[in-house]
C-alpha cells in the first residue's frame, strides 16, 4: 500500500506538471518523458493499475500521445 501511495504521489506531481505543458519537461518531447515510458508501461499493463493514470485528465492525455508515438 505504501508504495502505492508513493507511486499516486508522483503521479500528482505529473498531473500539475502536466496541467501546465504538454509533456514532463515543456511543450516538447524530451528524453525525461521517453525515460518515464517504461514505468508507466509497468504499471499499467503488468499491475494493472490502469485507474491510476486514467483517474488524472493530464497524465491519461500525456500517456496516450506518448505511448502511440511512432518508434
Amino acid at each position: 500500500m505504501a508504495s502505492c501511495d508513493k507511486i499516486c504521489k508522483v503521479l500528482d506531481i505529473y498531473e500539475e506538471r502536466l496541467s501546465k505543458n504538454k509533456y514532463l519537461a515543456g511543450d516538447f518531447f524530451s528524453l525525461v518523458d521517453l525515460s518515464h515510458l517504461p514505468f508507466i508501461q509497468y504499471l499499467v499493463g503488468q499491475m494493472g493499475k490502469e485507474y491510476m493514470t486514467t483517474s488524472r485528465k493530464h497524465v491519461s492525455a500525456w500517456w496516450d500521445d506518448i505511448s502511440s508515438r511512432p518508434s
